[in-house]
């Protein structure tokens, strides 16, 4: 586009006040202030005007075309918004605990319970016998401390909150040991030293990547240490030669140096996967029994609540990271606290609890099952679309997600698409921005529905957002 051009079309684009007067925006006033009309407006203008400057634009265009185009930005943001930024989703992509997509579903009891207390006030923080202020996480930690075998116990907003308090409460301005094979990085950029830091402690590395010895702590122990920091390496595995410490043996060390020794066990495993057949975790209890002084872990991975950092271990220890200022900060709000526990409700009632939890089922779930899923969302496609696109069913791998059991996949089955006409990036975005959205992924030049993933009743709606690709592939 030339100089020359691009001024004409500058020229023409529509005053804020002339769009504003436009009839088709006239019924977002009846919702929204002026004054926010007014500011969208101007943000959509300032946009197209960027994209003129950039040459999206080939050509002169008139003030109509411009005014169309603006209008429909300004109604698809207030479209968009109507519904707010959070809407539900069909995870199809085959990853159980996907941080996208919020980690673990609730159950229908955590649900129940949030339910409860949404439309009015609730006893969050107060003691109904004597109507003074009472302790939120009260019930929580009991359960807790049955589950864990632990002394007492708190919770937090997420893990990250759990590990940059622990460490700010029993090791600012005093040196924490970690193996430098644990200094992990998680999704979001979240690095153990970087924690560490803001917390105020400071990092004494010992061992090498893939090997630490007892005596690698022993010697860096000093009148300066606070404590010892061991990380179960959750979203990774160091393979071959290596060695590590046991809780243990670490435990035993820290009990004579009489030093904490602080653990974080990332993903919150409660009971023995290996009885359920899946690959083997921590848990919890056994970290507990193991002595260690703090053990933390999240609440919405394997645990399969909110998302929330739980905190437990010795009485002296979690009094002291409960008076911590910085507890406030990170605190859990009343929709968690319910929602957490509805979940640990479950588990009350040992594995058939936790079987009954839905990201359980997903991890348990046989395959012949998601093979006859798979089908019916094939049957159920229309004969317009099956002539349009390749439609295949396919044996595939599903994830745990969220840095849970790496290096092991399960078994599962998907439905594939492929269209001569749509390249599969074009397909997977036609299906994200459905209503609902439906989330796969994409492989060998195939966009893939994993059925591991996807409830039964969610099956109408991916099989509707299949059969409306027909209409794209019309067009193209």
């Amino acid at each position: 586009m030339t100089k020359q051009v691009l001024k004409k079309n500058l020229a023409v684009l529509p005053s804020v006040e002339s769009v504003l007067k436009d009839g088709r925006i006239a019924s977002f006033f009846d919702t929204y202030s002026h004054d926010y009309v007014t500011f969208v407006t101007r943000g959509k203008l300032d946009l197209l005007r960027q994209d003129l400057k950039n040459g999206s634009f080939s050509g002169n265009v008139s003030r109509e075309d411009l005014t169309d185009k603006l209008i429909y930005g300004i109604s698809a943001h207030f479209s968009d918004i109507s519904g707010g930024s959070l809407v539900p989703a069909v995870n199809a992509t085959g990853v159980i605990l996907h941080t996208g997509l919020g980690r673990a579903p609730l159950s229908p009891l955590a649900a129940k319970h949030v339910r409860k207390i949404l439309k009015g006030y609730s006893t969050l923080e107060i003691d109904r016998e004597t109507g003074s202020r009472g302790q939120r996480e009260h019930r929580l930690n009991e359960i807790f401390c049955f589950l864990t075998g632990a002394e007492s116990g708190t919770i937090v907003n997420n893990n990250a909150a759990a590990v940059l308090l622990t460490l700010n409460t029993l090791a600012k301005d005093k040196e924490v040991i970690i193996s430098r094979g644990e200094l992990v990085e998680i999704g979001g950029s979240f690095r153990m030293p970087d924690i560490m830091a803001v917390s105020g402690a400071k990092m004494v590395e010992v061992g090498t990547t893939n090997k630490t010895n007892l005596s690698d702590y022993q010697m860096a122990i000093t009148r300066k240490t606070g404590a010892i920091l061991k990380v179960h390496s959750s979203n990774f595995r160091v393979m071959g030669f290596s060695e590590s410490v046991s809780l243990n043996d670490l435990s035993a060390l820290c009990s004579s140096k009489k030093i904490p020794l602080i653990y974080d066990l990332g993903g919150g495993v409660i009971l023995d996967l290996k009885q359920f057949g899946l690959p083997s975790e921590p848990v919890a209890p056994d970290s507990v029994k193991s002595g260690a002084s703090i053990v933390m872990f999240s609440g919405d991975k394997v645990l399969g609540g909110p998302q929330s950092g739980i905190i437990v271990g010795k009485s002296m220890y979690v009094d002291a990271i409960k008076k911590n200022p910085i507890a406030r900060t990170v605190r859990c709000d009343k929709l968690v606290i319910a929602a957490l526990e509805g979940t640990m409700m479950s588990y009350l009632s040992g594995s058939k609890g936790f079987k009954s939890l839905p990201s359980t089922k997903m991890m348990l779930e046989p395959p012949n099952k998601l093979e006859q899923r798979a089908k019916e969302v094939v049957s159920l496609c229309n004969k317009p679309v099956k002539k349009e696109l390749k439609i295949e069913i396919e044996q595939s791998r599903a994830e745990f997600g969220s840095g849970a059991v790496p290096l092991e996949d399960i078994p599962s089955y998907a439905v594939s698409l492929q269209s001569e006409k749509l390249k599969p990036e074009k397909i997977a975005k036609l299906l994200r921005i459905g209503d609902p959205p439906v989330f796969g992924y994409i492989k060998n030049d195939k966009v893939y529905l994993d059925m591991r993933t996807v409830f039964s009743d969610q099956i109408p709606v991916i099989v509707n957002c299949i059969n409306s690709l027909c209409i794209e592939t019309g067009k193209s």
